[in-house]
């Protein structure tokens, strides 16, 4: 005798489709949380790594920082090496000019003048002095415009002594450098030539 299943068949078949849609849910569910777990895996293993690279590039910052500090500080001191350099190179070439500069004061006195100070304020000299007449100063100042070490004599002061006779005066002047003293002397040079040359040709007339 045959058997009847009494039981509706799309009841079965709806609880079939219930479970396997079930299973599937799961399914993708349990996939997405491994995808999702290794999404989270894959992306801190990113973000440690970018963090170690910028330690590393905070690292290697500060040592260049360090570096360009030293760079810095060894700039500083080259300039002021250098700064140094320059005085006692200015120091040497001065010293050979003060010997001259007081070599041309002596010659650029004439008699009856006598200086009681001498003051130098860099290349500005200030003369103090007592002279038999404001002739002797005229005379002062014009060796002293005619010297290769001295130039642009100014009188500031002349007054005439009241106990005795004579003046005293007071004059700056400027000193020459070694340039400068080598230019004034081929000036004066070629002036000399210059006048032989007119005093011969007056000769020969």
């Amino acid at each position: 005798m045959p058997r009847i299943n009494l039981l509706p068949w799309r009841d079965g078949q709806r609880k079939e489709r219930k479970l396997a849609f079930l299973v599937a849910l799961g399914v993708a569910g349990l996939a997405a949380g491994v995808t999702a777990f290794a999404a989270y895996l894959m992306y801190g293993s990113m973000i440690e790594s970018q963090q170690h690279r910028n330690n590393e590039l905070r690292a290697e910052i500060k040592t260049l920082d360090k570096q360009i500090e030293e760079i810095n500080n060894l700039e500083s001191s080259k300039q002021k090496y250098i700064a140094r350099m320059e005085i006692i190179e200015k120091l040497q070439r001065s010293r050979p000019e003060i010997v001259h500069v007081f070599e041309a004061i002596v010659r650029t006195l004439p008699e009856g003048v006598y200086l009681t100070a001498v003051k130098q304020d860099n290349k500005r000299l200030k003369f103090d002095g007592v002279a038999q007449s404001s002739t002797r100063v005229s005379s002062f100042m014009r060796n002293i415009d005619g010297s290769q070490w001295l130039r642009n004599p100014e009188l500031q002061v002349v007054q005439t002594s009241k106990t005795g006779p004579g003046s005293s005066f007071t004059l700056t002047a400027d000193q020459v450098s070694i340039s400068g003293a080598d230019e004034n002397a081929a000036t004066k040079a070629a002036k000399g030539k210059i006048r032989k040359a007119s005093a011969a040709a007056g000769a020969r007339q």
